[in-house]
């Protein structure tokens, strides 16, 4: 008699165990849908270089244009953008100054250190009352660009410029 109730006992126990065995597969095989890829696509940005040398007196604004540019990329959802103080903190550990820094190649090489798949480079000038941006993408690994962008707009119109790089910045995409 001892037995049989311990049988029967059992039997409900295995039943309940391969059913929760049922639910948690069903419920891992909905997590397998998602939309991570395997390969991501990072992405290092460069501050955009004032090209013109009327361009002193803004020192910062290459910086600025480069940060509306990152703000794309991140809001696109389809790359992932290397954060500035990671950049700088390579060219640190590197010992990288600026004079080595406006060779693509050496950038190029700091874009594998950093896992990068993609870099921006762009520069800036003004021309009379015109400003004119151009951004390139370019793969890290071959050096090939991939995609470019031109915008001109007014020189006087701070409005303008960041305008120019949001749109540049989308045609990059």
């Amino acid at each position: 008699m001892k037995n049989k109730s311990h049988t029967s006992l059992f039997f409900p126990v295995q039943i309940l165990c391969v059913l929760l065995l049922g639910i948690l597969l069903s419920l891992s095989g909905c997590a397998s849908h998602s939309k991570v890829s395997p390969v991501e696509n990072v992405v290092a940005i460069w501050d955009v270089e004032g090209l013109g040398g009327s361009e002193a007196d803004m020192a910062d604004l290459g910086e600025f244009i480069a940060a509306k540019v990152m703000e794309v990329f991140g809001d696109s959802g389809q790359y992932s953008v290397v954060e500035r103080e990671k950049l700088l903190l390579a060219l640190e550990e590197l010992q990288l100054g600026t004079t080595e820094l406006v060779d693509e190649s050496t950038r190029l090489r700091l874009g594998r250190l950093l896992k990068a798949r993609y870099m921006v480079f762009g520069g800036y000038f003004l021309v009379g009352d015109t400003m004119r941006l151009d951004l390139r993408l370019v793969e890290v690994d071959t050096g090939a660009i991939i995609r470019a962008s031109s915008r001109e707009t007014a020189a006087d119109n701070l409005q303008g410029w960041i305008k120019a790089a949001e749109v540049a910045a989308q045609e990059l995409l």
